[in-house]
């Protein structure tokens, strides 16, 4: 399978990466396992995760999805062939959170040990903190990179601004800058992105992985109506897109679908695939034959007519 450079980085990552935030939620250890055999048979190569996944379950206390990772990485020897993506910054107990140096080093080593590895690819800061001056937050990812424990670093759900401002003191201080940035981006969810990150990203080569590749399942086609928000747990955070423009774009995926002999899901992330400047949209998996889609989607290439139509029903 291709694969694409992150950024400026030395990262060299397949066009679609595995978003693990439902292990240890929605698929389990087991399950995991399966899929995770899989996207290497497949040929990719890319996996997010976040120190926080997942909190928001009764009884977890975060890093579990890490954890699976770390146990499949030990128990399979593949160390080499993938590209770890993880995040800090987010809440992950009283006092834990933010882009402070010290809870940084803290927190890397944590992510470390649940990995069960020397290293993380791609470090990111998982929110901006404000209340952290960035120079601290550069210095803290500098140490790291000196010592071999983050090979790149990333930011996600930065405003246009601050990934600047953050780019700009990189540049200055010479301290390693943020090569990647993960926005939320999607058919439906568009124009935050495309007014100022995009064109800021594409001006200094920062490779962009975007998450919510499928707007939480709606973009596969399984939610139509409100009674379809009962089918999955993520239900009830697609109902935002039951309107008139949220039907125009599955229409318009139908059509392209049809045309092209592949699956709603396919066509979504294919048209993230072909969009300048996107190194590899994020998605989720929670079975064999949802991984099965994803892959398929990076064999589909679109035809222009087929983008303009995805353009004009997602404008």
């Amino acid at each position: 399978m291709d694969q694409r450079q992150l950024g400026r980085s030395p990262l060299k990552v397949s066009p679609l990466c595995l978003g693990s935030n439902v292990f240890g939620w929605t698929v389990d250890r087991s399950e995991a396992f399966k899929i995770l055999d899989a996207l290497v048979e497949a040929g990719l190569n890319f996996i997010d995760t976040a120190d926080v996944y997942s909190t928001w379950v009764t009884d977890n206390t975060g890093g579990e999805s890490e954890a699976i990772i770390g146990e499949w990485l030990k128990n399979r020897g593949q160390r080499e062939r993938i590209v770890i993506a993880t995040k800090v910054g987010s809440e992950m107990g009283p006092g834990k959170k933010g882009l402070s140096a010290p809870y940084i080093r803290s927190a890397a080593e944590d992510s470390l040990r649940r990995l069960q590895t020397d290293y993380i690819d791609l470090y990111q800061s998982h929110r901006d903190d404000a209340d952290t001056p960035q120079e601290e937050t550069l210095q803290a990812y500098a140490s790291l990179v000196s010592e071999g424990k983050v090979r790149a670093i990333g930011a996600s759900n930065f405003s246009a601004d601050r990934l600047r401002s953050a780019l700009d003191i990189s540049a200055r201080a010479g301290l390693p800058r943020y090569e990647s940035l993960q926005p939320q981006y999607n058919l439906y969810t568009r124009s935050e992105y495309e007014a100022e990150l995009e064109p800021l990203c594409r001006e200094n080569d920062v490779g962009v992985i975007p998450y919510y590749g499928l707007a939480s399942g709606f973009l596969t086609g399984k939610y139509r109506s409100e009674a379809d928000l009962g089918k999955s747990v993520r239900g009830n955070g697609v109902a935002k897109y039951l309107n008139e423009r949220g039907f125009r774009i599955l229409a318009a995926l139908d059509d392209v679908a049809a045309q092209h002999k592949a699956t709603p899901a396919q066509v979504a992330l294919a048209w993230l695939i072909a969009r300048p400047g996107i190194t590899a949209p994020i998605a989720s998996a929670t079975s064999i034959d949802h991984l099965n889609d994803l892959v398929a989607a990076t064999r589909l290439r679109l035809d222009r007519p087929s983008i303009d139509h995805l353009d004009r029903a997602s404008a």
